[in-house]
């Protein structure tokens, strides 16, 4: 681990992490805008339609089929940036995970404070009568998961053109301008409101973890353009 890095977690007794979707990469799901990610593949229909709001209540079957192909990964395990992070919580100097992913690989490593941003797979609700249903309904399911009392169920993740959740949402900016340590991983932070949260963070760690430059570079206290896995692993 970079020695600096390690320095300030040292020092630190209130880190927050807030992370998004390169996080997840080295546990073989995809991200959205690098070359091999989500968005760059070539679909007849944008992928930023497929799972947006309307799209969902319009064309239910398309998004469900899209969505179990290329959202879903049962099978994915947490990497050594899940399980660090989750070492240092239960070390009591990390104090939430906030993360843009929807997947449950922090809550798998053992992390208990995870605020996710962009909802989660696991949670899914029937839009009929409100019952909650598991992730392997959405699985199980021929295309589109209906309801015993017939009707559609959504999986609690914020599509494009919904609102994040005020709570979660609310919660973040509490940690944020209250840590004395931000370290920002595996995400470009071009995805708003999400990527506006840093901006409450008022210490002198701030730190971005990634492999490409992001527009926040000039303003951090420490910049590493790494593997977020690699960077991590010497905390195991």
């Amino acid at each position: 681990m970079n020695s600096e890095l390690k320095r300030m977690i040292q020092e630190s007794n209130n880190i927050v992490f807030f992370g998004g979707a390169g996080v997840s990469t080295e546990s073989g799901i995809p991200d959205f805008r690098s070359a091999e990610g989500i968005y760059n593949n070539n679909y007849y229909i944008p992928p930023e339609t497929i799972l947006s709001h309307d799209f969902f209540f319009e064309e239910p079957e398309e998004f469900y089929k899209f969505y179990k192909e290329k959202l879903l990964y049962p099978d994915a395990k947490p990497n050594k940036a899940h399980q660090a992070l989750a070492k240092l919580e239960k070390e009591g100097k990390l104090s939430a995970v906030i993360t843009q992913n929807i997947d449950c690989l922090h809550e798998l490593a053992g992390s208990k404070n995870v605020l996710k941003l962009h909802g989660t797979v696991d949670k899914n609700i029937c839009l009929k009568c409100r019952k909650r249903y598991g992730l392997d309904t959405v699985i199980n399911a021929e295309l589109v998961p209906y309801c015993d009392c017939g009707g559609v169920i959504k999986p609690e993740v914020v599509l494009y053109k919904e609102s994040l959740n005020s709570d979660t949402l609310q919660k973040s900016v509490h940690y944020i301008s209250n840590a004395d340590m931000l370290i920002v991983g595996g995400t470009s932070l071009v995805v708003y409101p999400a990527a506006g949260l840093i901006d409450y963070y008022n210490g002198d760690k701030l730190v971005l973890i990634n492999k490409s430059s992001t527009s926040a570079d000039k303003r951090a206290d420490l910049v590493i353009n790494e593997s977020i896995g690699k960077v991590f692993e010497d905390l195991l």
